[in-house]
């Protein structure tokens, strides 16, 4: 949470908010409450990238541009994480850059 905080206050401009959730269904859940009235979606799906064929459904479905993040590059990680469900239907990929992934995903969206 402090991460996100400091984010907050550095960009003041912007109207960012916060959800976590390990429970699939919840992520799902909130993809489609935001996904029609959101400038846009930073989405850090962890292992449920690799897995989730309703998180991937639910970005095609929703309208608001979905960022697709992850902090470690997961092209060096394991064979089973170089296949995304979301990625096809994201409006871009952002990985390996730690926590400045999420910053740079933000950035994308205010260029």
């Amino acid at each position: 949470m402090e991460f996100f905080d400091a984010t907050k206050k550095k960009y003041p401009q912007v109207s960012l908010e916060h959800f976590q959730s390990n429970i699939e269904g919840e992520l799902i859940d909130k993809l489609q409450e935001v996904g029609y009235n959101y400038d846009g979606v930073i989405l850090n799906a962890a292992a449920y990238t690799h897995t989730s064929v309703g998180i991937g459904d639910a970005v095609k479905a929703i309208k608001s541009p979905v960022i697709e993040v992850h902090i470690s590059n997961t092209f060096a990680r394991e064979e089973f994480r170089h296949k995304s469900f979301i990625s096809p239907n994201a409006k871009g990929v952002i990985l390996g850059f730690g926590l400045q992934s999420y910053e740079l995903a933000i950035q994308s969206f205010i260029n």
